[in-house]
């Protein structure tokens, strides 16, 4: 066993901690806006803190971990691509604003005020089944890690009532046995027991206050690991001198360099394209993915989910940096001379592991394993379980809420009850608990888990985007053009997951056996490759040349030709009407107190939105700046990097040397680890704030019992002034049989107020 008492202990005090903060929120949860999302009511540091823990996951770290194993330093650079990208989408609030705008708790809920019912509901099936499937695995990854990491047995023997040979031989016919027996004598799978013992402390949260406890849990957990990951990131700096890791990386083989990003050209998975795609599908498919659903609609206010998304990055900073630093410093200790008894002892417990994908996602763990001191090992193995949790919780909340208001709610005439719509909730989380530790206990993972959650993401992610920006954006976007992006990027991904999946036992063997067909299928994949640099398809018995991420940009491209060209038909042949934006953003008359600025029904569109608006403080416009400066700061040394390379490459058919990439990412890391010491405590200071504020609202918030998700003639139910009588007389009946509905707030927008005493009286 790798862990001490003191690393035990610490793993113990932070379950105490976070189980007392979720029940202590039990309370606050009164109406089903509460469990879907905090009734709307949470701040910047809040919503930045918790969404960023809970967007990281134990699974995300061990699939980073194997990405920078692979491609150390030079997948950093590559990532610097999506910056100007990702600097615009937080700078605007590109997709989150307007989402957030439309009031609605889930995106397949939107898809029904924007398209129609009918496509809420198959929207709402494709997200849950891909988000679960694409979820399945999450557990089993915790698990083999905590397994592993702690060094914990394959299995347990569980047994107890000890009985003597006598018995033994006259009760159990056994004359001839001798020693001891015990009444039950049973063996528990450690990788079962991890993942029941680890969903039930997630589902809990969920059960006992939904979104507020998966969202304060997720909070008190994230700052624990920004401080944590400090610790372990000097710790680490100061064990490994910087000359040994370069030195060692060096030594990588000719075309995989770990330094110098421009000499990649034979990394397989994890190259150039891997990152344009990636750069691509995050302008593409941005707020699409539903697992965090909750945090998207949680926000006080679209400006608010604004200023969190424009923090985000300086909030991870220290998580970037530790994430990267350790799959590194993992494959010094595995390349080293010096270190050879530690890799021997490593490969001693993954040559125990029968499936090598697993093998290679297990490899930074167990080397951590073997030179983190006692404590140290303990706390990062507390960030894991924090990572774990976090992720859990906020994926089984999300999936849980959106099978039952996408795919029940819609076919209701009438609100559930408050009570009954909870408890609806947590039997359909209870579900997704369930279908994850089965998925996981059985599944055989055969991929890199970033390309296994490209694939699966795909299912829904092919033709969400376009869906999305298309409602959102283009007033002429048509229901037919949602149909046709959801259901050809569906196909595309179902494809790519049945030929990867069969690729290695039925598919290569055909073609072995029809060679005209392999030799002309090879001659284009290859030629393909051959013609683009950067591109590595190569066709071979074990793995299918194009990846999950392939797919997933197919998927997209063909998504987007079917949602233009059928909105174009609907728009210029069908003469279809356009739809009412401002009813769907609730802006100008249809806005809501206290969704805006004091002064302001309808935020700048356009090229304006980018720039600060009147909603902006003046502190808001330093964080503004501030960001910009930053992030536009690394970008143009992007720039200038990759120009003078590929100018070396171009007329001197050389490389920067190893001397100059070294020296670059020793200052990228310094100045990223001072900047984050600073960050950490300021975003301490501001979460504080924020979760005191959230439970004073909730404290005195008046609770509309008609905002539950259900849509009535495009708009969501409560927001018509005669939404309240509609549902009394047409579906519920007799108010007896609901009294709660009573307490409907009559003042729900801004226009009510404007109406005379009377109609308010009459409502």
């Amino acid at each position: 066993m790798n862990f001490t008492i003191l690393d035990w202990s610490i793993l113990i005090v932070l379950l105490v901690v976070i189980t007392a903060v979720a029940v202590i929120t039990n309370k606050y949860t009164q109406s089903v806006a509460d469990f879907l999302a905090a009734n709307r009511c949470a701040k910047r540091y809040l919503l930045c803190i918790s969404q960023g823990i809970a967007g990281m996951g134990a699974i995300s770290i061990v699939a980073i971990f194997e990405m920078y194993y692979k491609a150390g330093f030079t997948a950093m650079w590559w990532k610097m691509m999506m910056i100007p990208i990702a600097l615009l989408i937080v700078l605007s609030g590109f997709v989150s604003y307007r989402y957030r705008e439309t009031r609605v708790f889930t995106l397949a809920q939107f898809f029904e005020t924007r398209y129609s019912k009918s496509f809420r509901v198959f929207a709402g099936i494709l997200a849950w089944v891909s988000g679960i499937v694409n979820f399945g695995i999450f557990p089993a990854v915790g698990a083999r890690f905590f397994k592993y990491y702690c060094g914990l047995p394959d299995y347990i023997n569980i047994r107890f009532i000890e009985v003597g040979q006598k018995f033994v031989q006259h009760h159990w016919n056994l004359p001839n046995f001798k020693g001891t027996a015990y009444l039950f004598n049973f063996d528990i799978d450690t990788f079962a027991l991890i993942m029941l013992f680890l969903l039930g402390i997630s589902l809990f949260f969920v059960f006992i206050g939904g979104q507020i406890a998966v969202m304060i849990t997720d909070f008190v957990q994230g700052m624990f690991v920004n401080i944590v990951f400090l610790v372990v990131l000097l710790i680490f700096l100061y064990k490994f001198d910087w000359n040994t890791i370069i030195s060692t990386l060096q030594t990588a083989p000719e075309g995989q360099s770990m330094i110098n990003p421009f000499r990649t050209a034979k990394m397989a998975d994890f190259g150039v394209f891997y990152f344009i795609i990636g750069a691509f599908g995050s302008i593409y498919n941005q707020r699409a993915w539903q697992g965090a659903q909750g945090y998207a609609c949680s926000a006080k206010n679209a400006h608010e989910l604004r200023m969190g998304s424009i923090l985000g990055e300086w909030r991870g900073l220290v998580q970037m940096l530790i994430i990267m630093m350790l799959p590194i410093g993992a494959w010094v200790v595995m390349h080293r001379p010096e270190f050879k008894g530690v890799a021997d002892a490593v490969h001693n417990v993954l040559n125990g592991i029968p499936n090598p994908q697993i093998q290679k996602q297990m490899m930074v763990p167990v080397t951590l394993t073997k030179f983190l001191p006692i404590g140290i090992t303990g706390l990062f193995g507390a960030v894991m379980l924090a990572a774990f949790i976090s992720t859990h919780d906020t994926y089984m909340h999300s999936w849980g809420s959106i099978f039952i208001q996408d795919v029940i709610l819609p076919f209701r005439k009438k609100p559930f009850t408050p009570k009954q719509h909870i408890w609806m909730l947590r039997g359909s989380v209870f579900f997704v608990a369930a279908f994850i530790f089965v998925f996981s206990f059985y599944f055989s993972q055969t991929q890199y888990i970033l390309m296994f959650f490209s694939i699966t993401g795909a299912i829904f992610l092919g033709g969400a985007g376009s869906c999305i920006i298309g409602g959102l954006y283009w007033k002429r976007g048509s229901t037919k053009g949602a149909w046709t992006a959801l259901v050809s990027g569906c196909v595309i991904a179902f494809g790519g997951l049945f030929i990867r999946q069969s690729w290695k036992d039925c598919l290569y063997p055909w073609l072995e056996n029809h060679p005209t067909l392999l030799k002309w299928f090879t001659n284009v994949i290859e030629g393909i490759a051959n013609a683009v640099p950067g591109i590595n398809w190569k066709v071979t018995p074990e793995n299918f040349p194009l990846n999950g991420q392939w797919f997933l940009f197919l998927a997209m491209i063909t998504a987007i030709i079917g949602y233009v060209g059928c909105s174009l038909f609907d728009w210029l042949i069908l003469k279809k009407e356009a739809h009412d934006m401002d009813r769907l953003l609730h802006r100008g008359k249809y806005a809501i107190k206290g969704e805006h600025g004091e002064h302001m029904t309808k935020p700048p569109t356009g090229w304006r939105a980018i720039l600060p608006s009147k909603e902006f403080t003046g502190w808001d416009r330093v964080i503004y700046y501030a960001k910009m400066s930053w992030t536009l700061g690394w970008f143009g040394i992007f720039i200038v990097g990759t120009s003078y390379n590929l100018y070396l490459l171009w007329s001197k058919d050389k490389y920067c040397s190893d001397a100059g990439w070294s020296t670059y990412w020793w200052w990228h890391i310094t100045v990223t680890l001072v900047l984050g010491i600073g960050t950490t405590i300021w975003f301490l200071i501001g979460g504080i704030v924020d979760v005191k504020d959230l439970f004073k609202t909730l404290s005195s918030a008046k609770r509309d019992l008609l905002d539950v998700g259900m849509v009535v003639d495009h708009h969501n139910l409560g927001e018509n002034p005669h939404d309240a009588e509609e549902v009394h007389a047409e579906a519920l009946g007799e108010a007896s049989k609901f009294p709660e509905l009573e307490d409907h707030p009559s003042d729900a927008t801004a226009a009510d107020a404007e109406k005379p005493e009377a109609d308010s009286e009459k409502k």
